[in-house]
């Protein structure tokens, strides 16, 4: 070892001898008072939280001796930096000195609520031992260094009236009413129980519902029965470390939305920025400020609030745009309800091939007539909504109902070459509907059904209730063969009987005057070939 590096080395052990003894021993001896005053007055609160003190700083006090002693002895390889010690020190020194600090602050803080003036000054002494201590810690990462210029040193030093300014603009920190500070149901993870205990209960005090967890195993239990606002977590566990616990977390997708606040003895910047890259909402180094922590925490409540809304208000728009999807499927086909987001505005197609299929009810007039209304709507309700489930199933386009007329199409809006097949066998379930409603209804219903080939053009028409309609020769002829039907029959065109005879048995007809057509050779569609 160089010479320099000795002297650094005898320096530090020195330093830490010298001016870390005063504090503690401040600590030792007042809490020593204070609880010989706290069990002769048997006030047991106070003496339990006066004992977690004075337990806290013997340690603090063993484990300066120790570290003392290892480095004498060389034992912790303090080398050029002493940067083992340091990191040793600051490490085994902050647990119970975030214990010391934060249930002195806990003991002023109920002091203040009952009016008990006599333990102020004295707590705040102990309280003053800590921050003495915990600086005198953080002063060993810069103790080797130097200024190397007195010149540069005032040229880092702010002009008076910039840091007035800003000193200004800082406003004091005033308490805020329990009434206005957010609450929520916070999960305490650390395998201290110091410092699960201190947390919990100052926690509990700004209104928050708190659950402790003693280690990584224990909060992962504890994650999966209930559900938290929030999650304090402590980097360094024996179990499962808090860093594998985030990671875990964060990519958990019924949890990831919950707020990670670390809390770790370890401030070094290597830890903060790992934890903040892994999702960690904040980093708080041990003994840590309870303002400070309090402040975090609601910022990190008020920010879960706001994803929260987010997340509903999302969701509520996932809803909503369903139902809207849902609606104009049931008014278009899924193909030009695609087309119409993708910014088309007039779509007409015209198909070579379809084929367009016509049913009526026979005398529904005089149906209509020895019914009620409401009864008359549920009979074509149920009709229709059956020939709904045949077009679905068997890929057919319903276009419309008009009165208790039903227009189908096969071959579009997309192009089908089995549609004439998939139209006669939705034709043949119709019947096989329009009896049994009848049945049920207590009518002997009956339909006329008339199906023809060939091409058309379809498109959507109107912008206010707009509906994808169907024009053409084609319609036309369809029309007319259901008008010239018969009763509980399918009358084909021979266009249709061409493409469907190999697949269902037909029956000639024979030659039918169409009302504006002329005559036209007509089949009657039957059984399908099995």
């Amino acid at each position: 070892m160089t010479d320099s590096a000795q002297r650094v080395e005898r320096a530090l052990i020195a330093f830490v001898r010298q001016e870390f003894g005063a504090p503690i021993a401040t600590i030792l001896g007042l809490t020593e008072i204070l609880i010989e005053d706290a069990r002769c007055s048997q006030d047991q609160s106070l003496a339990s939280d006066l004992d977690r003190i004075h337990s806290s700083g013997r340690l603090l006090q063993e484990q300066l001796d120790q570290l003392v002693g290892l480095a004498t002895q060389g034992g912790l390889g303090v080398g050029d930096d002493s940067a083992a010690f340091r990191m040793t020190l600051r490490h085994d020194l902050r647990t119970p000195l975030n214990a010391v600090k934060g249930y002195s602050e806990l003991i002023l803080e109920e002091a203040r609520d009952n009016g008990r003036e006599d333990l102020l000054t004295d707590i705040a002494k102990v309280v003053a031992a800590a921050e003495q201590l915990l600086g005198q810690v953080d002063r060993l990462i810069g103790l080797t260094e130097e200024v190397k210029s007195s010149d540069a040193s005032r040229a880092a030093t702010p002009p008076r009236d910039l840091v007035g300014e800003i000193m200004r603009s800082i406003q004091p920190i005033m308490s805020k009413p329990k009434a206005n500070l957010l609450s929520g149901r916070i999960l305490v993870v650390d395998d201290t129980d110091a410092n699960r205990d201190l947390l919990s209960r100052r926690l509990r005090r700004q209104g928050h519902a708190v659950d402790t967890a003693d280690g990584g195993r224990s909060a992962l239990e504890a994650m999966a029965k209930s559900e938290f606002d929030l999650i304090l977590l402590d980097l360094m566990m024996p179990d499962i470390n808090g860093l594998q616990i985030l990671t875990w977390l964060k990519a958990n997708p019924t949890l990831q939305h919950i707020p990670v606040i670390m809390i770790s003895a370890l401030d070094e910047i290597d830890s903060t920025v790992r934890c903040i890259e892994a999702g960690a909402e904040d980093y708080v180094a041990k003994p840590f400020d309870p303002v400070l922590l309090g402040a975090r925490i609601e910022a990190s409540l008020e920010r879960k609030r706001l994803r929260d809304r987010e997340r509903a208000f999302t969701n509520e728009l996932r809803t909503e745009k369903a139902k809207t999807e849902s609606l104009l499927l049931n008014i278009l086909p899924g193909t030009i309800v695609s087309r119409i987001r993708q910014g088309e505005i007039e779509i007409a197609d015209r198909f070579p091939d379809a084929t367009i299929l016509f049913a009526d009810l026979v005398g529904f007039t005089n149906l209509a007539g020895r019914h009620s209304p409401a009864q008359i709507v549920e009979l074509l309700n149920g009709l229709f909504s059956a020939f709904d489930k045949l077009a679905k199933r068997l890929k057919v386009e319903k276009i419309k109902t008009i009165g208790d007329a039903y227009m189908a199409a096969g071959g579009l809006p997309e192009e089908s070459p089995g549609h004439a097949l998939s139209v006669a066998e939705m034709a043949l379930g119709m019947i096989d509907v329009v009896r049994e409603s009848g049945k049920r209804f207590g009518e002997m219903l009956e339909v006329r059904i008339g199906i023809h080939s060939g091409e058309v053009v379809a498109g959507l028409i109107g912008q206010h209730r707009s509906i994808y309609d169907v024009w053409g020769d084609t319609v036309n002829i369809a029309s007319r063969l259901e008008s010239s039907g018969l009763p509980n029959r399918i009358q084909i065109s021979e266009s249709t009987y061409q493409r469907v005879k190999d697949g269902f048995c037909c029956e000639l007809r024979g030659p039918v005057a169409l009302k504006g057509r002329g005559t036209m050779l007509t089949y009657f569609l039957g059984e399908r070939i099995k």
